[in-house]
């Protein structure tokens, strides 16, 4: 039987699909088809799957190196790519704020020439209070605008094309990833997450990400939303552990809403916050948590990429450590982890699948998982 909270969030998931134009068939099944055409049909093609194949041909250190997404260390990358197999860089901007475009577009040439699968190469570039590039003159002559600046400037049309220029910027550069948009609900000027966020409620901030997963998506840029289960009005984890105290319906009804769009847009892959979410799972950071990510895999049927926050973040390395952080990782469902540590990290999950602890079948999940991301995006062929 249905429980009460799994009812209501599937009223909320129809609402919400009604308001954008269509529904998914995980929600409704009534064990009935509508499709009288369906004898004319032409018979499915089919295929090999392509990701099976690339997995098949690799071994477990690189089944697991693919499962990271590392801060890029441009001195040792090359190297470190030889040694961990990362499944991609993050650039900030220590390898962007001394170099020219030029210069940034063969550095990731060489990172992908290195690498025997292709490299998802991902950069913070949501506008406003975060832009990795655009702050420097020699990539743009003035930075990307937040999200609710440009709303303000130009309504949806502003955002839409802000969104095509910004894909065309980062595909230039080699970039294919960006980590955005921002998916969390707050209209407190007070919260640490207003600045980033659109600013509005939750109905109109799932307009916003529906806007932006859907041009991403035709231009071929991965996109991220972040930070599930969503920020609310807590403190920047970046510097202590935050825990959320608001009640389950709260999500439910409002911080899912977005997310929940963004699923039904085609994104790609959902970050998850180090925040300590009561309702949901009182003793461990939503990141670190099995109890968050069935949430989002079996009540929000994401079926793509899910990502730590960067572990290196106090919320994190404080309590955990950064071995035991990555393996719980791994255990809680995450599919990536965003990386700072990898060299300590990478070795510890390699050690714990070889003690028992992880599964293959698990790894093997995930790594299909961001393989099928990569093939989708038109990275690896």
């Amino acid at each position: 039987m249905m429980s009460m909270k799994k009812l209501k969030l599937s009223i909320i998931i129809l609402l919400v699909f009604s308001l954008f134009g269509c529904y998914p068939t995980t929600v409704i099944d009534n064990g009935s088809s509508d499709n009288s055409d369906s004898d004319n049909e032409p018979e499915p093609v089919i295929v090999l799957d392509r990701a099976q194949e690339i997995l098949a041909t690799m071994s477990i250190e690189e089944k697991i190196g693919q499962m990271f997404f590392v801060r890029c260390y441009a001195e040792t990358a090359i190297a470190d790519l030889a040694t961990y197999h990362f499944g991609g860089f993050i650039l900030f901007g220590d390898n962007v704020k001394d170099i020219t475009s030029d210069e940034l577009i063969t550095t990731i040439a060489s990172f992908q020439t290195a690498s025997n699968i292709a490299l998802l190469i991902g950069v913070d570039e949501e506008g406003g209070v975060v832009n990795r590039l655009s702050i420097y003159p020699q990539y743009r002559s003035e930075p990307f605008k937040s999200a609710q600046d440009l709303y303000a400037e130009g309504g949806w049309d502003m955002i839409t094309s802000d969104t095509t220029e910004k894909n065309a910027f980062l595909k230039n550069l080699g970039i294919n990833v960006n980590l955005a948009p921002v998916a969390d609900v707050s209209t407190d000027t007070s919260d640490y997450i207003y600045k980033r966020s659109f600013g509005m409620e939750a109905y109109d901030t799932a307009k916003y990400v529906t806007t932006v997963v859907t041009q991403m998506n035709a231009d071929d840029i991965g996109s991220v939303l972040k930070h599930f289960p969503g920020y609310g009005n807590n403190i920047d984890t970046h510097n202590d552990i935050a825990v959320d105290q608001r009640n389950y319906d709260t999500f439910v009804e409002s911080d899912f809403l977005p997310f929940m769009a963004g699923i039904k847009a085609g994104v790609g892959a959902i970050l998850v916050s180090h925040t300590i979410v009561n309702c949901m799972d009182a003793e461990n950071p939503a990141s670190l948590s099995s109890k968050v990510h069935q949430i989002l895999r079996d009540d929000l049927n994401f079926d793509g990429v899910i990502m730590t926050d960067d572990l290196k973040m106090k919320a994190i390395r404080d309590r955990y450590g950064d071995e035991a952080s990555a393996i719980q990782a791994v255990l809680a469902g995450n599919d990536m982890i965003i990386s700072t540590y990898y060299d300590v990290q990478i070795p510890a999950v390699i050690n714990a699948y070889y003690q028992g602890d992880i599964t293959e079948d698990q790894i093997n999940s995930s790594v299909l998982r961001i393989l099928n991301w990569k093939l989708d995006l038109g990275i690896i062929k």
